[in-house]
């Protein structure tokens, strides 16, 4: 179930809607960033300097958020952002290695 701030349950983050978010090359860095952080890092989304619209970032990370691979949480004015891994590395073993991995290439 979705929580309601749109978090899906654990159990509930499917494989095709992961795959989704991270075909966008912004938002596969902001999980390869976050995965490569220490466990629980939280970011706000201004802090990864992306050149897009504050409504653009506000999308990716609605998706990344929906696909259950953040969860974001209020910060007075604005929302911080940590990578949902322990969910992750139990429905996907291997995801965030693979993504942390191909993220450090440019």
């Amino acid at each position: 179930m979705v929580d309601s701030e749109g978090h899906p349950d654990g159990d509930e983050i499917a494989l095709g809607s992961v795959l989704a978010a991270l075909a966008d090359p912004l938002r596969r860095q902001v999980v390869a960033e976050l995965a490569r952080a220490p466990g629980g890092t939280e970011r706000t989304c201004a802090s990864f300097g992306f050149p897009v619209s504050k409504a653009t970032l506000t999308h990716h990370f609605r998706v990344l958020r929906e696909a259950g691979l953040i969860r974001q949480v209020n910060r007075g004015n604005s929302r911080a952002a940590c990578l949902r891994a322990d969910d992750i590395e139990a429905r996907l073993p291997g995801l965030l290695d693979l993504v942390a991995a191909e993220g450090g290439k440019k």
